[in-house]
């Protein structure tokens, strides 16, 4: 039935995976092996060779692993998955995959600070160019591109701005053009699906809500098997030209007996194989284990969080809310349009006060954890202007939605009255240092 079911609270449980073979054991097994015996030299030739796909080495591919790739996979609506080591690696495998010297990528603004400063600097030093704009405008994107655009990418609930994406109307700007629309939907699993909107590549922080409980590091890469890279030979030449580095493959012909599956192909057997950013067994089976009951806690996390932005609207500490439920006009119609079910359990607000009073209600938490991480079970807060986004500057810092009296909050699946208390009592104390910090 996993095979015919579009339920996530189904696919989350069931999806890729039945029982061990050897052991009929229901609980995916944790494969903490290195390499795999070859059932002959044929058998391996074959293997390498990419006319059979198998098992050959845990820096590429591990079995544990392999049912995370496919239970996402299967989430999202895509042919594929690729695990890696981190969602940082996923951001940047998503783009060198089809990006190289010399060409860039178009990307909104409204972006995480690690990736910003993936994108603004070691990028830039790998000689691919991002172009920033603003995606109040989609048009915007067409503006920005030239002959040597590979892709277009973005957030689908941007951390901290927390605007929704336009991801239909740019992934149809890009596929006029032949330009991959890439999103990163870590802050909305399972409210949406950006492959059924129009991208065609989804990458995860599996970190985050994924793996809800903070204990595992790990990203992952979704194909959705839905984009025509043949039909534009010239502008994705990465995937339709020999590539030197597997014994001249061109992707798109020497994997089609397997599907439409050229994209991760080629992340999994040229960027993992060479860069090595393998995601551990057991970081796996601690993320599947989260996975099982992503679809129960997404659902009270955003419950929980609309139930923090109405109590911090009517606060005399606050100056504003950013939270998607309580946004106006065009960017509560993008909401509406890409999140289904909820609005995630991210909220931003401004405090009174500036950078001091946001320390001060930082320092007064009780039940929040003040930690670099979303997404996990517990309740989390953070300044985001000098910690996530430190290295940016001011005016890089205001682009993507940040300024000295923004606090974040990613809200948890406590009760929400110990929430809201907590809440309560930190502000009193922020109100208190308003007078010091003017």
């Amino acid at each position: 039935m996993a095979n015919e079911t579009n339920n996530p609270e189904t696919l989350a449980l069931h999806a890729g995976y039945r029982a061990d073979p050897a052991t009929n054991a229901v609980a995916v097994p944790i494969y903490q092996t290195t390499s795999y015996q070859f059932d002959s030299a044929e058998h391996a030739q074959k293997l390498f060779s990419l006319q059979e796909l198998g098992n050959i080495y845990t820096r590429i591919m591990n079995p544990t692993v392999d049912v995370l790739e496919k239970r996402v996979a299967a989430l999202e609506g895509g042919v594929a998955a690729l695990g890696v080591a981190s969602g940082q690696a996923a951001s940047a495998f998503a783009v060198q995959n089809i990006a190289h010297a010399g060409d860039n990528i178009v990307s909104s603004t409204n972006l995480y600070g690690g990736t910003w400063n993936l994108f603004a600097n070691t990028f830039k030093d790998q000689g691919i160019e991002v172009r920033f704009v603003d995606p109040a405008d989609p048009k915007a994107f067409r503006k920005a591109t030239d002959e040597r655009t590979r892709a277009y990418y973005a957030e689908t609930l941007p951390n901290p701005k927390l605007e929704v994406f336009p991801i239909a109307e740019v992934a149809a700007i890009g596929r006029e053009l032949g330009i991959p629309l890439i999103v990163d939907n870590t802050a909305a699993p399972v409210l949406c699906r950006p492959l059924d909107l129009g991208a065609a590549v989804v990458v995860y922080s599996t970190t985050k809500y994924i793996g809800g409980h903070g204990t595992s590091i790990g990203g992952l890469i979704v194909d959705g098997g839905n984009f025509p890279w043949e039909d534009f030979k010239d502008r994705q030449p990465y995937l339709n030209q020999p590539d030197p580095s597997y014994h001249g493959a061109v992707w798109t012909e020497a994997v089609k007996p397997l599907g439409p599956i050229a994209y991760i192909i080629k992340a999994r057997v040229t960027l993992l194989r060479d860069l090595g950013a393998a995601l551990s067994p057991f970081n796996a089976f601690q993320i599947i284990q989260g996975l099982e009951t992503l679809p129960l806690r997404i659902r009270e996390h955003s419950r929980n969080a609309a139930a923090v932005a109405e109590f911090l609207s009517k606060h005399a500490q606050v100056d504003g809310v950013i939270y998607p439920g309580l946004q106006e006009g065009t960017a509560r119609d993008r909401a509406a349009a890409a999140l289904k079910n909820g609005h995630g359990g991210l909220v931003g607000f401004h405090i009174k006060g500036g950078k001091a009073a946001g320390a001060a209600f930082i320092d007064a938490l009780r039940l929040f954890y003040h930690v670099a991480n979303i997404g996990d079970a517990r309740s989390l807060a953070i300044h985001p202007a000098t910690t996530t986004h430190s290295q940016l500057s001011v005016e890089e810092q205001h682009r993507t939605g940040v300024t000295d009296s923004y606090v974040r909050l990613s809200v948890g699946i406590e009760h929400i009255d110990d929430i809201l208390a907590d809440l309560s009592q930190a502000l009193a104390v922020a109100a208190k240092a308003v007078p010091a910090a003017a």
